[in-house]
Order: C-alpha cells, then sequence, then structure tokens
C-alpha cells in the first residue's frame, strides 16, 4: 500500500526533511547520499524555502528515524558516516514528474503551474506549462486505492491570473479564510482606481456643462459624500 497521507501525514520536519534528499539528489548529485550535516545545511537554507525553517541535529535525526519507517527514506550503507536516501518515487507510487511536482510543492509553498515549471528547471525539465497542469490534474484526482489526492488547486487570490496548488502530504489545506491580494496586485489595483475616478470626474464635468447649456438643473453633481 502507497504512502496515504490521510492515515498518517508528515510533518513539516518530515516534509523538509525528505524534500531536501529529494532536491539534493536531482540538483546536486555528488552529494547524495547526504551525511546529517549537509541535509541539515539543506534544510535551513535562507533561499528556496517557504517557509525557511530551523531544523535542529535532533529534529532531522527525528525526523529520518520516521520516514524510515514510512519507507520514505532509507540508510545507505558502505560509509563510515551515515548517510541518507530519498525512497520517495517507491514509497509514494508516483513517476518521477510528479515526485519532482511534490517536492518543490513541499520547500516551496503553494505555487502556480508556471512557477512550478520555472523551479523544476535543476529538477526535471517540463515541456510545457501544460505538461506540468496534467501532472497536477493526475495527482489531484489519485484514487483512494492508490492512496488518495496528493495536492489540491487553492481558491483564486484577489488580483491573481493564476491559482495556485499546494500538496497534502502533510494533510488537508486550510482554505477557509479568503486569501490576501498579492503585493504585485497592488499597485495595478491602486492605478486602476485612479484612473475610474479621474473618467468620473471628467463625466461630471461634461455633464455640468451640458445642463448649462441646455439650461437645465441636474440632480446632483457632486460626488458622493458631499453635498
Amino acid at each position: 500500500m502507497p504512502f496515504d497521507p490521510a492515515t498518517r501525514p508528515l510533518t513539516p520536519n518530515e516534509a523538509r526533511v525528505l524534500a531536501t534528499l529529494m532536491e539534493k539528489a536531482r540538483t546536486v548529485p555528488d552529494s547524495s547520499p547526504m551525511s546529517l550535516n549537509g541535509l541539515l545545511t539543506g534544510c535551513n537554507q535562507k533561499t528556496s524555502r517557504d517557509p525557511v525553517m530551523t531544523i535542529s541535529d535532533a529534529d532531522a535525526q527525528e525526523a529520518l528515524d520516521s520516514l524510515k519507517l514510512l519507507s520514505l527514506a532509507f540508510e545507505s550503507s558502505g560509509n563510515r558516516t551515515t548517510r541518507w536516501e530519498h525512497n520517495f518515487q517507491r514509497g509514494v507510487g508516483v513517476p518521477e514528474q510528479s515526485a519532482v511536482l511534490l517536492g518543490l510543492l513541499m520547500l516551496r509553498g503553494p505555487q502556480t503551474a508556471g512557477e512550478l515549471r520555472i523551479n523544476a528547471e535543476r529538477w526535471y525539465r517540463f515541456a510545457d506549462i501544460s505538461s506540468v497542469e496534467a501532472f497536477l490534474d493526475e495527482l489531484q484526482e489519485r484514487s483512494a486505492e492508490k492512496g488518495g489526492p496528493l495536492v489540491m488547486q487553492l481558491p483564486r487570490a484577489p488580483g491573481a491570473r493564476e491559482q495556485r496548488w499546494a500538496h497534502l502530504l502533510c494533510g488537508p489545506v486550510d482554505t477557509s479564510s479568503a486569501p490576501a491580494a498579492s503585493a504585485s496586485a497592488a499597485p495595478a489595483l491602486a492605478a486602476r482606481v485612479e484612473a475610474l475616478e479621474a473618467e468620473v470626474a471628467e463625466l461630471r464635468s461634461t455633464v455640468g456643462r451640458l445642463c448649462a447649456e441646455l439650461g437645465l438643473t441636474p440632480a446632483s453633481l457632486s460626488p458622493p459624500g458631499q453635498d
């Protein structure tokens, strides 16, 4: 039976440790299998991480022990220093492309299909956004026999052009609260409001001139809130 997050979701520490093992195996293959020290550096790095975390030696070792019991990681033999590798594809039962997307979602948080394609460049080169979306749809529609859905599409954020995707390996995602408008959308929204206000002011001026020429008295030409 593949790993089922609905029965036993990963903890945030386990997800970070697992995804770091997955990332380094692809982007820095010479570092894999990974030592505990190397793994900690990857888990706690400040770039390409959302959220940024501070995991201790004990936290990482506890996560590794749990992942081993879940058949998602294993110790590599033949070294004086214990080293670790992930077993994600076999343990979860997904193809390479799906594993890449899930690893990125665990490391970087919710992302759009376009962001995932860009961020996956060093992991795997997807032909286009459509191919990314196809694998995401497959992960979202995954049957219960295979362990159930592993991702979900989040509600569209105000001002956003695309919907983001989140993984479900740590359990259900709370979507009850409406997402806040992104910082990048705020300036565009403010500019649009300013332009609309200018158009309204110009229309009021035009109506005023027409009324004066026709000898009419408009009910009100004052902006709302003014007498």
